[in-house]
């Protein structure tokens, strides 16, 4: 099936009991066992079943399973946040001791995990000076353990060169993760340029009605744990915490995610509900049209805002002598993202003026929304770090982030002309 396709129909059909057509939301903590026999089977992974909702359920492997569909993998596991997926991700690469090495363009939350906590549990992250695979190659050792990119950086709005990012990660015999949640699988899916795991914040793009929290892991299957069994022995040596269990013999080349799911998701438990996973499958049912709309939206608000004798400068990849321009083409299909930011003559000043006189656009940090959407990075999604990290990341003193939504271009254009005229005159 396309993607298109998918977003609707993948991991379910109807329920084999009711013949319900709608995902059915099963609201239960635990399953019942058929015999002691059966639970100690389940528990010892030699059959298939549910167990206990902070392992798995009914509803959220549906959602598990659509999203392994749209992004090409072979498993996946959804969390309470996309802030949990990364956090599981990182872990499951990596061991005290080791480092990541990582472009410096990363949402604000993503940078102080990568800054300033996983340091402080023995993991190191290096950021590379650009998003350039040399750049990044140039801080590998024999402790890297794992790349990490955002396919577009939020809110940098550039474009990764997953395929040579990919060629570096491998030629260190290393995985490539990849943050997708600001492309979405509608347009592009890392693991055909070669990325091994991917996460998303469902809560973007995916879910996108700015309802639900959530997060999802994608195992793409194409990094070989047992190739490189002396750099990831958690996967290719008995887990004492789980009664020896070899992941790489017992999930083959799912082995990622089973180790994902058996020590992070049942010991941690940052567990996605039934019912959020219902509402993300709602989102997700539609996100096909919804990025239609977006793209087409924003190419118009970015030419707008380019035109605007009121405006410094806008960052759109869309545009043909943004330094992006090319990545654009070659992996999303010349569409570039909703996601843009732009800066305002008379600096920030004017910034927050134009900020405050919005009346369509909401002001607040999500994107990805139906709505259209509006931010001042430095003051809050970035503003944990220094003036110096901000600019690293791609982040300006006055600029200005839109996320643009699906309502008619005629309003959402009134309204930025209307907030523009009142910001400088």
């Amino acid at each position: 099936m396309k993607r298109e396709t998918i977003a609707i129909h993948g991991g379910f059909d109807s329920d084999p009991t009711t013949k319900a057509v709608a995902v059915p939301i099963y609201q239960t903590v635990a399953y019942s066992f058929d015999s002691a026999e059966h639970g100690a089977a389940l528990f010892n992974l030699e059959v298939e079943g549910f167990r206990y909702s902070r392992i798995s359920n009914p509803t959220t492997d549906v959602l598990e399973q659509r999203v392994t569909e749209l992004e090409g993998g072979v498993g996946s596991l959804s969390v309470s946040s996309g802030q949990t997926a990364l956090y599981y991700a990182a872990l499951n690469a990596t061991e005290m001791g080791r480092n990541i090495v990582s472009v410096p363009q990363l949402y604000g939350t993503t940078y102080t995990l990568f800054a300033h906590i996983l340091p402080k549990l023995g993991v190191q992250v290096r950021f590379a000076k650009s998003d350039r695979a040399a750049d990044l190659e140039a801080l590998i050792d024999d402790n890297t353990r794992a790349m990490f990119c955002e396919t577009v950086g939020n809110p940098a709005g550039n474009v990764c060169d997953l395929e040579a990012l990919a060629t570096v990660a491998h030629r260190h015999h290393m995985p490539l993760i990849v943050d997708n949640t600001v492309a979405t699988p509608m347009l592009v899916r890392p693991v055909d340029y070669g990325a091994d795991v991917v996460i998303h914040s469902l809560t973007k793009f995916m879910g996108g009605h700015g309802t639900t929290l959530g997060g999802i892991v994608v195992d793409c299957g194409t990094f070989s744990w047992s190739d490189n069994a002396a750099r990831y022995p958690m996967f290719t040596q008995p887990d004492e915490s789980y009664h020896g269990l070899v992941y790489t013999e017992h999930y083959g080349a799912a082995a990622f995610i089973g180790r994902c799911r058996s020590v992070y998701q049942r010991t941690m438990g940052a567990v996605l509900s039934p019912m959020s996973a219902f509402l993300l499958l709602q989102g997700i049912e539609t996100v096909a049209l919804r990025v239609d709309r977006h793209v087409e939206n924003a190419r118009k608000v970015a030419e707008f805002l380019r035109n605007n004798s009121r405006v410094e400068s806008v960052n759109f990849a869309g545009f043909a002598d943004n330094p992006y321009h090319s990545l654009v083409q070659k992996y999303l299909g010349g569409r570039a993202c909703s996601l843009m930011t732009f800066e305002i003559r008379g600096g920030l000043t004017a910034a927050m003026r134009f900020y405050d006189a919005l009346r369509l656009f909401k002001r607040l940090v999500n994107l990805g929304d139906a709505k259209s959407l509006a931010c001042h990075p430095a003051s809050t999604t970035h503003r944990q770090m220094s003036p110096a990290e901000q600019l690293a990341a791609g982040v300006a003193p006055g600029g200005i982030r839109l996320s643009v939504g699906i309502e008619h271009i005629d309003d959402i254009l009134a309204d930025l002309d209307q907030a523009l005229k009142l910001a400088v005159g």
